[in-house]
């Protein structure tokens, strides 16, 4: 009896294990079954195109440093890898660019908050004056605008209205330089080393790429583009004042600041807008350390004015898409693949033989995905203008099989 009691025991013990087996069983391929599927991804979608063809030569000046760009075509320099250099009163672009941010103008003649002039104003009044430098004439009890102060630093180059602006924004101009560096940090100008607002200091240094990087920064503030569209001021004291850019207006240069001092010489930051295939562009550039027999002055004008013409001359246009062309794949973790295309052609102002950079935007997709389904956009970028491009799959991606749904 008792063996056949040991008997039964283990026949219902082996029932059990085998029930619990197979429910254990049938929960896991259930939760296998249920689990949720991983999206399907696009895959080889290249972030850059390549421009067939030679990139431009453009007339480089002989010294110095160079560079052009156009934002969304791309960037052309002298030399791959430029040193910091002096840039003078081109610093002055960031100062202003700080003020701007900090206390806002409106165009169309808004003068700004009144602002006393300090003795660190007029120290550097005093200090400029005795070095030739062009400034403001200011005195005790007097007040500048802050529109008056920002005519005089970027069209004039006054290095005591640099000193003014600076106090009046951050108490102090070093605390305001403090302030510029984060800026800079910020605006991603990476090479730029800042010691005083004006430039008058040979240790403030940058290059051709940052300034660029600056310019188009600053142009995007309304009433930093009015200023330095002025071919010439009336300053209060010093009278009618002319921008050193004397190539504005002409051929599209619709700024942005031009001045020389003994050892930055010739510098040169500018910009210029033109309709290449029907799309409006704007060309940034930068030109420093330029000296000539006519000045240096003029001869970073000269250099950036010869760049710019032969840079926008070299604009053509492109397609940088066109429709049905395969850009992708739509991939799935279970193997299953589709051709994804753009649906439509796109033709952008480029350079020849540089990479176009796109982007992707990818739409969230669950399997199966039927052909013709939008599967994301693509993005070109010329200038401020950004065209999306609709993707599409050209053949169905299947669903994943039950083995693989099972077993995965």
């Amino acid at each position: 009896m008792a063996a056949e009691r040991a008997a039964r025991l283990r026949r219902h013990s082996a029932a059990v294990l085998v029930v619990v087996a197979v429910l254990a069983l049938a929960v896991g391929a259930a939760v296998q079954w249920f689990r949720p599927l991983p999206p399907p991804t696009v895959s080889g979608l290249s972030t850059e195109i390549h421009i067939p063809g030679s990139v431009p030569t453009l007339p480089w000046p002989a010294t110095g440093e160079a560079a052009v760009s156009v934002p969304g075509v791309g960037s052309l320099s002298r030399n791959a890898n430029t040193p910091p250099v002096a840039i003078g009163v081109l610093s002055g672009v960031l100062t202003a660019y700080v003020v701007l941010k900090d206390h806002p103008l409106s165009t169309g003649g808004a003068a700004g908050p009144s602002i006393a002039v300090t003795p660190q104003t007029l120290a550097a009044y005093q200090s400029g004056i005795a070095s030739g430098e062009p400034e403001l004439p200011v005195s005790a009890g007097q007040s500048v605008t802050e529109l008056t102060a920002l005519e005089g630093l970027l069209i004039d180059s006054d290095n005591d209205m640099a000193t003014l602006l600076a106090g009046w924004d951050a108490g102090n101009p070093a605390a305001f330089v403090s302030k510029m560096d984060l800026t800079a940090v910020a605006l991603g100008l990476r090479h730029t080393k800042i010691t005083e607002p004006g430039g008058a200091d040979n240790a403030v240094m940058s290059t051709p790429s940052d300034l660029i990087r600056l310019g188009e920064a600053a142009m995007r503030i309304p009433v930093f583009q009015q200023i330095v569209s002025l071919g010439e001021v009336n300053l209060p004291g010093a009278g009618l004042r002319f921008n050193p850019n004397f190539v504005l207006g002409q051929n599209g240069v619709v700024g942005i600041a031009a001045g020389a001092d003994t050892t930055a010489n010739g510098c040169y930051l500018f910009a210029a807008r033109e309709v290449v295939g029907g799309q409006p562009i704007t060309l940034y550039g930068a030109v420093l350390g330029q000296s000539g027999s006519q000045g240096p002055n003029t001869a970073a004008v000269d250099a950036g004015d010869a760049l710019m013409k032969a840079a926008l001359s070299d604009l053509t246009t492109a397609p940088i898409v066109q429709a049905g062309q395969v850009v992708g794949r739509l991939s799935a973790p279970w193997g299953g693949s589709a051709p994804v295309t753009a649906s439509r052609s796109v033709t952008v102002p480029v350079w020849s033989g540089l990479d176009r950079p796109v982007s992707a935007r990818l739409a969230r997709l669950t399997a199966p995905v039927a052909a013709g389904t939008a599967v994301g956009s693509l993005q070109v970028r010329s200038g401020s203008q950004v065209t999306q491009v609709p993707l599409h799959n050209s053949a169905l991606l299947r669903g994943p099989s039950w083995f693989w749904r099972l077993t995965r």
